[in-house]
């Protein structure tokens, strides 16, 4: 059995044995939707990596990703965003209050199922925490006109990157492994969580909208401060060029986004960001790399880096 159809069987069971009513309900929906389960996957292989059984971080893997799926259902709210997996978000299928309520015992779902080990317990905390101060050093870029790349490094490292170091130290607190070793599954997370989100924002605005089940261009007709967004306005500034400041002076509805997307081509925008990605891959495999495990063992998660550093949607 893979780890994603243990996962998946997981869930399912999860949510057949929720409550009826209003509150569940949105729960079993988000859960339900097509995704490609990567942090409770890392929790899996975390743990088997230094000797564990997938089977022993199930729960542990679970919670993980309805943790994730709370952030998602709140993330939706607050970016008024329609879709979610080319389906109807939650607040849009239901409406933002059931959303909001809904979300709120997902966490505490979540605390649940993290709760059980002390060790894993500390450390979720703490991660949890992490990611809510990035959603909100993400709000607060929306209201700023000027952010610098090293402060969107920060935000995204916050917000996405350390649940993907949450899941695999997890995973090996699970197994035992030693300290070190579990900060340095620790770092991979976070590099790998820093070109995930990077690749996500070229994906936003350069993907195909029928695999990204998303609006083209959609962070950008939003204006918010994302690599690509804050690199281009530093390159056309530098170059005299005020096509994106022009398109963002307007209402986000009347943005011509395909005019912003040729000029963040254009100026090589998109080509830097391709490189970020890639230097944050390679700072993740030099982390794997220094593991005192046999490289054998390590193929899964270099064989998952690949996947998710080449996907298209």
């Amino acid at each position: 059995m893979t780890h994603q159809t243990r996962i998946e069987a997981r869930i399912a069971e999860w949510s057949q044995q929720l409550p009826q009513g209003n509150l569940y309900a949105p729960m079993a929906y988000l859960m339900g939707l097509p995704a490609k389960r990567v942090r409770p996957m890392l929790v899996l292989m975390a743990c088997e990596l230094f000797g564990g059984k997938a089977e022993d971080a199930l729960d542990e893997a679970l919670g993980i990703e309805l943790f994730h799926n709370f952030t998602l259902m709140h993330d939706d709210i607050m970016d008024a965003a329609p879709l979610r997996r080319g389906h109807a978000t939650v607040h849009e299928k239901w409406d933002v209050n059931t959303a909001i309520l809904s979300g709120d015992a997902m966490l505490v779902k979540a605390y649940q199922l993290m709760g059980k080990r002390p060790e894993v317990a500390a450390l979720f905390s703490g991660y949890a925490l992490n990611v809510c101060e990035g959603q909100q050093l993400d709000m607060d870029f929306e209201r700023r006109d000027q952010v610098a790349l090293a402060e969107y490094r920060a935000m995204i490292r916050l917000k996405t990157a350390v649940l993907l170091a949450c899941a695999l130290r997890v995973g090996a607190a699970i197994a035992g492994a030693s300290v070190e070793d579990n900060e340095r599954i620790g770092a991979f997370g976070e590099h790998l969580g820093l070109a995930f989100q990077l690749r996500d924002d070229l994906l936003d605005a350069f993907g195909d909208p029928a695999r990204t089940g998303k609006q083209q261009g959609g962070d950008l007709r939003a204006g918010k401060k994302t690599f690509l967004l804050i690199r281009g306005l530093e390159v056309a500034g530098a170059a005299g060029r005020n096509e994106l400041r022009d398109e963002l002076a307007k209402p986000a509805g009347l943005r011509d986004v395909h005019r912003m997307l040729a000029v963040l081509e254009d100026l090589g925008v998109r080509a830097e960001a391709e490189r970020a990605v890639e230097a944050g891959e390679h700072s993740a495999m030099q982390a794997l790399d220094a593991l005192a495990v046999e490289d054998a063992r390590k193929a899964p998660l270099r064989a998952l880096a690949a996947k998710l550093m080449a996907r298209s949607r």
